[in-house]
């Protein structure tokens, strides 16, 4: 998937989360459809970095910023500095890119 295919997704939430997405992707398909507890959850389930990425994120958009710089160095990234919207479609490009 690309990342316009990934936004048309979201034209329709009511459709649902795409069929295949692994959890990051999905967290973030859920974050931006407005269901953050939700995306919450599906990446506090999970160990990978990648989730970690997105966890970290997901606590930034909170305003927990203590709590998503644990999260961004259990992903092994800098903490984020740029707009939260773009932080979001770094991610999700990079998640793309990578096949997760």
């Amino acid at each position: 998937m690309h990342y316009q295919e990934f936004l048309q997704t979201l034209e329709d939430p009511a459709a649902g989360v795409p069929p295949g997405l692994r959890a990051p992707l999905a967290a973030l398909w859920h974050e931006r459809a407005g269901e953050w507890d939700r995306a919450h959850r599906i990446v506090q389930a999970e160990e990978d970095s990648s989730s970690a990425w997105v966890h970290a994120y997901l606590h930034r958009r909170e305003g927990d910023r203590s709590n998503a710089r644990y999260w961004y160095a259990r992903a092994g990234k800098p903490e984020a500095t740029v707009p939260l919207d773009r932080e979001w479609e770094e991610i999700v490009r990079a998640l793309l890119e990578e096949g997760v």
